[in-house]
């Protein structure tokens, strides 16, 4: 049995790489091309980001930078092959991705927005917690600092003169001291 009901349209996100041969306002046609390509295949876009030049994790075809494009879009499954075999076809197109993608309710979307929050708040505070430690590294240390620092570490580690002056003659009291 099909996993999208008969009656619904499947909803699909395609990723696709532009290689970094082009400028940013030559990005732009290309980026219309495909838009253009999924609408003259009875699709829908519903959204179409473009995520910027990034390094790529190996070469391709010789470029270690591209420009990523995400675009989510509906369209029925037998066109789908047309715009697969379009985008391969594309030289302007490093590599690109098509997945089918669930549509999320909006409880869903709510809950993903909470969920990056809280992780936008623990990210804030693990840099700051590192810009502490940093500046603490490289703050200059004054004198007051370092005898604070000895005398706790003496107060820590203190020792009875009883127990010491013990310890003192029953070394001096061997024979052997070498």
């Amino acid at each position: 049995m099909s996993k999208v009901k008969s009656g619904e349209i499947p909803h699909y996100e395609l990723l696709y790489l532009i290689s970094n041969k082009f400028s940013v306002e030559e990005i732009k046609p290309i980026a219309e091309k495909v838009n253009s390509l999924i609408i003259n295949n009875q699709g829908k876009i519903t959204q179409s980001v473009s995520l910027g030049k990034k390094r790529l994790a190996y070469p391709i075809q010789g470029f270690r930078f591209g420009y990523y494009n995400l675009v989510e879009f509906d369209m029925p499954g037998a066109n789908l092959i047309n715009v697969d075999h379009a985008l391969r076809m594309t030289t302007d197109i490093l590599r690109h991705q098509i997945v089918s993608k669930e549509l999320k309710t909006p409880e869903q979307i709510e809950q993903d927005k909470k969920i990056a929050d809280k992780i936008a708040a623990r990210n804030i505070k693990e840099e700051k917690l590192a810009e502490e430690k940093v500046s603490a590294r490289h703050a200059p240390i004054s004198a007051a600092d370092t005898a604070g620092s000895v005398v706790k570490a003496i107060d820590k580690d203190k020792v009875d003169l009883k127990d010491l002056d013990e310890k003192l003659d029953k070394i001096l009291e061997t024979d052997n001291l070498l």
